[in-house]
């Protein structure tokens, strides 16, 4: 049996790599100089044109740039009209923001549970949730893969609430050949480093609904608007009058980010199809393996994965979780874990949440880990990060 690096034997790489890498090239840096040496690098014209760009990508009728995803979700549940006293059910595998949005408008998460083969949330589970206080459902793409968004879009529809889709993970994916984008009432995207595109940070909401729309756009931008129509002093005083008609963020995209997020987007289906190809090598390479389980995917989903999740079954093998993590970080593959449940954090436990109220997320939790996958990993990449798993699988299979 070959000796593990964390205990003396020669790892299978001698230069690390890393869960997520952002693929950024001379066509980002070009993009973005332009745009530094005009006259415009912020609230400028590539602010509209990648707002256009992204609408026609997934054939939604708005999109909304701006700051980050955590300002998307925050501007869709303040479109929604979410606030005090009303309840938002959620998934807790996820990061914090998928929760914390509601509580920036005041409203209550309630945690659903997942399905403990997708690892995404349970349309049953979030029927079981419902409340006369429930107003809006945020249902998370994990992985990139889509969420069963026609089973939450009945439920949505039957007790009249809002469906937010948090696809941070999950551009470029799509659902019975229809882009995530262009399904849920307000879809939440993410342009951090990691995500398959990126302009930095960044973010962006689309939807159907021009009402929504003009909430987003308020939302993002301070409440303020120049747009006579909402205006409520008629007629105004010149061009240069605007009026802040509601309580809003400063939320917007700079003009070199939308540059950047522009020339991403032209590389968007290379990019998913070489994150495609890495996964079916992992799918096919660990599908055997004792003690790991790979994530099951529903047929509807043609995903443009963001994670790989292998998870540990643990009655298979005799380390721990963290034993498995630090052997493979060890031979110079380094994993990350996605998520902790959100409601063990200590803020959500002093609101009274405590643990096992999703036994099937904990449960999964325990096992799970992100391996690298970006395009930007060569064939060889691949096959070192497949021989560490099932090198260190077979050293502590029981």
């Amino acid at each position: 049996m070959e000796q593990l690096a964390i205990m003396g034997g020669n790892p299978v790489r001698v230069n690390k790599i890393y869960y997520g890498r952002q693929c950024v090239g001379e066509d980002e840096i070009k993009a973005v100089s332009e745009v530094l040496r005009s006259p415009f690098i912020t609230c400028g014209p590539k602010v509209a044109e990648a707002e256009k760009r992204l609408a026609e990508y997934m054939g939604a009728k708005h999109a909304v740039v701006c700051s980050n995803g955590t300002a998307a979700l925050h501007c869709a549940c303040i479109a929604a009209g979410i606030g005090p006293g009303e309840e938002v059910i959620t998934t807790p595998l996820t990061f914090a923001a998928s929760a914390n949005c509601a509580v920036y408008c005041g409203a209550k998460p309630v945690f659903a549970d997942i399905d403990l083969e997708t690892y995404n949330i349970d349309p049953q589970s979030i029927r079981d949730h419902i409340t006369s206080r429930t107003k809006a459902v945020i249902a998370v793409d994990y992985t990139g893969q889509a969420v069963k968004i026609k089973e939450i879009r009945e439920i949505c529809n039957e007790y009249g609430l809002v469906f937010i889709e948090d696809a941070a993970h999950a551009i470029g994916t799509k659902y019975d050949g229809v882009h995530v984008g262009n399904l849920a009432d307000m879809t939440c995207f993410s342009f951090h480093p990691v995500k398959t595109i990126t302009c930095g940070e960044g973010g962006a909401i689309t939807t159907n609904n021009d009402e929504l729309y003009k909430k987003l756009i308020l939302a993002h931008t301070h409440g303020i608007t120049h747009d006579e129509e909402l205006m409520e002093e008629a007629p105004h005083e010149g061009m240069w009058y605007y009026e802040q008609i509601s309580l809003g963020f400063n939320y917007r995209m700079t003009d070199f980010q939308a540059a950047m997020l522009l020339s991403q987007l032209g590389k968007i289906e290379d990019f998913k199809k070489r994150r495609q190809e890495i996964v079916n090598k992992y799918n096919e390479a660990f599908r055997d393996v004792p003690g790991i389980i790979i994530q099951k995917e529903i047929p509807e989903s043609d995903t443009c994965r963001h994670l790989y999740i292998i998870r540990l079954d643990l009655d298979k093998l005799t380390c721990t979780r963290r034993q498995f993590f630090d052997a493979m970080s060890a031979e110079n593959i380094q994993p990350q874990i996605h998520y902790v449940p959100v409601y063990w954090f200590p803020f959500y436990r002093r609101m009274g949440y405590e643990k096992g109220l999703c036994p099937n997320a904990e449960e999964v939790y325990k096992g799970i880990m992100s391996i690298p996958l970006y395009p930007m990993m060569t064939d060889e990449d691949v096959n070192d990060v497949i021989a560490a798993v099932r090198k260190i699988a077979c050293y502590y299979k029981k």
